[in-house]
């Protein structure tokens, strides 16, 4: 079952299923994935990330062919080849439709107000992709090409990409951007999300390369 030590099924399975217990990849919705040096590993199409077992994650190559496995790859597939082609230091990716994170993809509005300073310390904005059907080659090449600058996008109408070296740092990353989203409806509520200063982001950021 183990691949190499860049991940494993067993990570995959980890991480999918705290994916759907915190509410980030509802019902049979998002996929996960791996770069390995035998190929890609990724979760089983129309699976939900909470009940997968080892044969719902199958090994395929950059093109999408199953290498390993007795189930149909993931549909976004492509789009997960793109981004690893196109970023030799992401060797991770989720995709999932998180409500909080998606409903700014709904209401076509990038993630760029610093009103949080771990926010600000890793993002200057969270671009958005133009909507393309899910699954479709359109939306794989709009989001590699989008992955030539940044980590994380959202899919106009549709939910999140994020990638990363591991699956722990792009769960921990997703995990914040959702802390962001509910922080922002709920100053919302309370009367406006008001932005951190130039200043302090820029101190934010100094800080942090100091360390």
């Amino acid at each position: 079952m183990e691949f190499n030590q860049k991940g494993t099924k067993e990570d995959i399975l980890y991480w999918a299923k705290r994916l759907y217990q915190k509410n980030m990849s509802p019902s049979t919705s998002g996929n996960i994935s791996l770069k390995t040096d035998k190929g890609i590993l990724i979760s089983a199409s129309g699976t939900c990330l909470n009940d997968m077992d080892e044969n719902d994650v199958v090994l395929i190559d950059y093109n999408g062919n199953l290498i390993e496995g007795n189930k149909k790859a993931s549909s976004e597939k492509i789009m997960h080849s793109e981004i690893y082609t196109k970023r030799d230091d992401i060797n991770a990716i989720i995709h999932c439709h998180c409500p909080v994170i998606t409903a700014f993809a709904v209401a076509h509005q990038e993630i760029n107000k610093p009103i949080l300073p771990d926010f600000a310390l890793f993002y200057d904005e969270i671009p958005l992709v133009p909507y393309y059907c899910p699954s479709s080659i359109e939306l794989a090449e709009a989001v590699g090409k989008y992955f030539e600058k940044y980590n994380v996008v959202l899919l106009k109408n549709h939910g999140v990409v994020l990638g990363a070296d591991t699956l722990q740092n792009a769960f921990y990353q997703l995990e914040m951007i959702r802390a962001y989203c509910e922080t922002y409806f709920g100053a919302e509520v309370l009367g406006g999300a008001r932005a951190l200063s130039k200043k302090s982001v820029s101190e934010i950021k100094k800080l942090y390369i100091k360390k």
